[in-house]
């Protein structure tokens, strides 16, 4: 059995190009969307095409099931994880890549909107939390990873919203308490990363540092 990757937002941009990356190495991927059912079919016809793994037999399931999902609603998450599980048997990686803006005035006030706020707030954040309690018993079982991806808006108040930028700081501190809390058998993916994949990653940036 092939090992399995869960991803948020898989369907489209960054979430799609992870999706490529894992099909191409090996990997079963469950895609999700949010509307666009089209377009996750597009995306598994063409991993299908690139991925080294052996089509499944008719009847037998796939590789790279779609499964829609409401990332602001918690019973939405874990029935994602529970579908996601029944189908592949397994998770070895999770990649929860969902966010969610509304463009602001970073300078005003009046611009921050309560309910935008909210919504922000539940699927940049709890959305997060959510995935986290859904997926531990199958990453513990698994020894798998947990992989988010954060912004520079949450270093520095820049990006989209102030909505934006605050939830994207309390994302990255989110994953890192829980770190101390489900490790080690839930594993920081970066420890598998070598020295020299390190200085070649760090050769690749313009200002030659990360």
């Amino acid at each position: 059995m092939p090992p399995v990757v869960l991803g948020t937002a898989g369907s489209a941009a960054l979430g799609a190009a992870a999706t490529r990356t894992f099909a191409k190495t090996g990997y079963g991927v469950v895609i999700t969307y949010s509307n666009n059912s089209s377009r996750a079919d597009s995306l598994v016809a063409d991993v299908e095409k690139t991925s080294p793994l052996p089509k499944p037999e008719v009847g037998s399931g796939s590789n790279f099931p779609s499964i829609k999902v409401d990332l602001s609603k918690k019973t939405d998450v874990g029935r994602l994880v529970s579908e996601a599980v029944a189908g592949a048997g397994r998770l070895d990686v999770v990649f929860p890549n969902g966010g969610w803006t509304s463009i602001t005035d970073l300078n005003v006030l009046d611009d921050v909107d309560e309910e935008m706020w909210d919504k922000c707030w539940n699927i940049n954040v709890k959305s997060y939390l959510w995935m986290m309690h859904a997926k531990r018993k199958y990453l513990d079982d698994s020894q798998g990873c947990f992989i988010t991806t954060a912004s520079l808006a949450g270093v520095r108040v820049s990006g989209s919203s102030v909505a934006y930028s605050f939830n994207k700081t309390a994302q990255i501190h989110l994953v890192k308490s829980p770190a101390m809390m489900v490790g080690p058998k839930t594993r920081e993916w970066g420890l598998k990363c070598s020295e020299e994949k390190l200085d070649a990653s760090l050769l690749n940036t313009q200002l030659k540092r990360i």
